[in-house]
């Protein structure tokens, strides 16, 4: 098999992730004809075409097997890096642009828990790139290759990668006392404010985005419902679906992470309380033999094991 030019794959991975030619260059400091120069000759050596020339521009399978590729060889030498780090601290913290280790999260366990697992690991000076993405699809950047893991609701593993399980974050639909009192209550005996399967069609729901099924997914299990029509308004932020419930805009279901505070203040109130939904979460990443990956994994394991619900 032919040694391909480490430079030309990082050229044609900074094009994919960059998303253009352009940006490719001032990444890499080189000139745009350069950037160009690269991908084809690394295509004359392959035999074939690595990018489409698309809006955005999209990895061939061939180029995909080729990203795949350099995300191995960056995860090489970030183990290089850790190794020397005992020989010469500063190793670490020279890491150039295009060493980053890519990881896929949703936006929730961002919000929450997330962070603070990989706190340690960013502090001394790993190179990481988050990307974020719905639970429910973040598995797709590790099966294209975009990324070395990612966290995920989906169980079975990818081929050639390994799967541990996290724990459920829990779900609970909130709004502000004010908006339950004049949108909720009188629905149910006694008056309570409460969300019901009478009420729920009136309201607005705060969701993510639209690949974001989570609040369907909450009023069709707490109330037996096998299809569900939501009324919702879009807000592609964890912390910000929260400030737009605060600002009386509907109901949200969000992870209990990221609301007990607001509901130990009275500032949220749970408009479900009898009902909540664990999510199931997973961390998946290539199944090598890795002190990057290792890392990775232990840091997560154990921030999930503090947070969410066994």
């Amino acid at each position: 098999m032919s040694t391909f030019d480490p430079d030309a794959l990082e050229c044609l991975a900074a094009i994919v992730e960059e998303g253009g030619f352009e940006r490719a260059a001032q990444r890499l400091s080189i000139t745009q004809s350069a950037v160009s120069q690269r991908l084809r000759a690394l295509e004359a050596q392959v035999g074939t075409v690595l990018i489409v020339r698309s809006r955005p521009l999209k990895a061939t399978a061939a180029g995909q097997l080729l990203l795949k590729h350099t995300k191995m060889l960056r995860l090489l030498r970030a183990d290089l890096a850790r190794d020397l780090q005992e020989l010469a601290p500063s190793s670490l913290r020279g890491a150039r642009e295009e060493e980053r280790i890519s990881i896929a999260i949703n936006a929730d366990s961002i919000a929450t828990w997330a962070l603070p697992a990989l706190t340690e690991l960013a502090q001394q000076g790993l190179p990481m790139e988050i990307i974020t993405d719905d639970q429910d699809f973040t598995q797709e950047w590790l099966r294209e290759g975009h990324v070395l893991g990612c966290v995920t609701t989906l169980k079975q593993a990818l081929r050639g990668c390994k799967v541990v399980p996290l724990g459920a974050m829990d779900y609970v639909a909130v709004a502000t006392p004010a908006f339950a009192r004049e949108r909720l209550a009188g629905s149910t005996p006694g008056g309570a404010a409460l969300l019901t399967a009478h009420n729920f069609r009136d309201l607005s729901f705060v969701a993510f985005n639209r690949k974001d099924d989570m609040q369907r997914e909450f009023v069709g299990q707490a109330f037996g419902l096998a299809r569900v029509t939501l009324r919702q308004l879009f807000v592609p932020s964890s912390e910000g679906q929260v400030r737009a419930v605060l600002a009386g805009w509907g109901v949200s279901v969000v992870p209990r992470l990221l609301v007990q505070g607001l509901l130990d203040q009275g500032l949220l109130v749970n408009v479900a309380p009898a009902c909540s939904l664990p999510i199931q979460l997973y961390w998946h990443c290539w199944n090598l033999s890795s002190e990057v990956l290792d890392a990775l994994t232990a840091a997560l394991k154990q921030s999930s094991a503090q947070s969410l619900v066994s």
